[in-house]
Parts: structure tokens; sequence; C-alpha cells
């Protein structure tokens, strides 16, 4: 968690105000009914300035997103990519992380939301690594959490939706309660989801798998990055389920998310997993560390810059 330190500007329906001037009525359709879609990006330091990372991908699943729960978004990909990169231009900073969200208005109340407007906001603030620098380089202690992952018959796992965190939320307080960093997800099948907010990978002799769409995960960025990557890595890849016995016996566990980066897992329900090198997951580290600071040959084209 970060505390959030105010910055000049937030982008809001259409233009840059000032940061304590964007405001919602307590009324907002979204506040009582969770009906808004956001994304998590990340905006990287690089020796040509700042760098938004896979950006446009990042506002496909926003427009997709909205798609999914029938909200018009009154803008297109490429008004938002230049909001994104006004933003960051207009707030100076070399890095940091920034959350585009759509969302029901005030105006209607009631279940519907479509008798409400939809508003738009695109905000940007400084925050580290999500589960630290520390877990980052030793790993994190993760629970498998008595909550299931919501499903396709519940809500629409593949949209980011906030009604979907208040899943994760339960999940992650259970976890911290009971002295651990981080959750695991199991879905209604009892394999293997994801985290709260991340996707998850394991290894086992070389070998390197991940949920797959079908598990009930989000389509993670960062998830299709690494995937990319061990192609480059030459490494075994496969999309399958797991259970979570199979989570215990790894040779690594780790975590993928835009907040988290690429984050090991070296204990899951109190047993240790593997031998705590991570040699695949440090492989992983690096290259996302590359391509994410403009240092990767063949991967510029992720990178939008805010110069």
């Amino acid at each position: 968690m970060v505390a959030i330190q105010p910055l000049a500007k937030i982008w809001l329906d259409g233009q840059l105000v000032d940061w304590d001037r964007a405001q919602v009525h307590v009324l907002t359709h979204a506040l009582h009914y969770g009906y808004a879609v956001f994304e998590g990006i990340r905006c990287h330091a690089t020796s040509r300035g700042p760098a938004i990372f896979r950006l446009d991908e990042h506002l496909e699943r926003f427009l997709n997103s909205a798609k999914v729960y029938r909200m018009k978004l009154p803008y297109s990909l490429e008004q938002l990519r230049q909001a994104c990169v006004d933003l960051v231009r207009a707030n100076g900073l070399p890095a940091a992380y920034l959350r585009p969200l759509a969302f029901s208005g005030y105006g209607e109340m009631g279940l519907d939301p479509t008798k409400a407007p939809v508003q738009v906001a695109v905000a940007m603030w400084s925050w580290g690594a999500y589960l630290g620098e520390a877990g980052q380089e030793h790993g994190v202690r993760a629970l498998v959490s008595s909550w299931t992952r919501v499903d396709s018959r519940m809500l629409p796992p593949q949209a980011k939706c906030a009604a979907n965190y208040a899943n994760s939320a339960l999940a992650k307080m259970e976890a911290v309660a009971a002295g651990y960093d981080e959750a695991i997800l199991l879905n209604s099948a009892g394999m293997v989801a994801e985290g709260p907010g991340e996707n998850i990978f394991r290894v086992k002799k070389d070998v390197v798998s991940t949920p797959p769409a079908s598990s009930g995960i989000l389509r993670g960025i960062t998830r299709d990055t690494v995937i990319e990557f061990l192609a480059d890595e030459h490494l075994v890849f496969r999309r399958n389920d797991f259970t979570r016995e199979e989570l215990f016996t790894s040779d690594e566990v780790f975590y993928t998310g835009t907040a988290a980066g690429i984050t090991p897992i070296r204990e899951v329900d109190g047993r240790p997993i593997g031998t705590g090198d991570y040699p695949i997951t440090r492989r992983l580290q690096r290259r996302y560390a590359a391509a994410t600071e403009g240092r990767l040959p063949g991967r510029e084209g992720w990178l939008t810059y805010a110069t």
C-alpha cells in the first residue's frame, strides 16, 4: 500500500484539472454499485525521458472492459492515449503509476447504470513495487485464500471492473491478517486462478506454466509480456490448470502484474518453494527491467514516450 502524495493535475472528462478539483458527488452511481472499469499502467524512467509501458494494450483492455459492461465511453483509444501522455507531461514525474477510470456518474440512482452519465478520468501517482522492493528481491509469503475467485457465471472476470476487487480485497485482508504478504485465489473448480491483483506462474523442471483464461483469470498485460519473454528465452511454456498442491512442489512460483512487476513467491501456506534461488524468475526480471527502461532490442514499440 502507498500513501498518495498530491500532484498538479488529474485528467477528468476531457481536460486537465487541478488535483484538488477532481471531485465527484456522494451520490455518484459507481460509489453505490461498484459500476466502474479501470486500468493500472506504469510509466518508467528511461534515458529518453518518461515512457509509458504497453499503453495501447492497456487502453484496448480498458475499452473492452467498458464494452463488456455496456458502458459507452465518449473517448477513443487515440484520445485516451493523448490524455495519458498529457498527464505525465503536466505532472513532471519521471516514473509513475497511471489509473484510467470510467464510471457511472451522478444524475440517476438505481441498479440500471445506463441511466447515469459515464465519466472518465486518468490519475497518476508515485508508486514503487506493490509487494515491496524486498519482496522482489527475496520473494513474498503467500496464503491460499478461503475466498473463491469470481467466475463468469457471477461477474465477467476478463473485465477489469471495480466490483471484482471486493473479492480481491477480502482475500488480501485474510492473507495479511494471517501474517502473509499476499493471497492466492482458487477458482470454483478448486484450481489455482491468480492473486488478488496479479497473475501467477509456476516452474517445474524448467517448464513454465500459468493458468489459462478459462480458469477465471484476468488476462494481464504483464502476464502477456512474460509469455513473450519465455519464447525469447527459449523456455518451455504451457497454459494449463494446476492445483494448490502443485504450488507446494514447484521449483519456482512468481506473481506478475503492472503494480507488482515480477515478484517471486518464496512460501505458500507455510511451505517453502524450491531452493529460494529463482533462476528463471531472475532471468525474466532482468528482461522486464530492460524492456520497461528502453534497453531491450526489438521491444521499443512497447514504449510510448511522454517527452
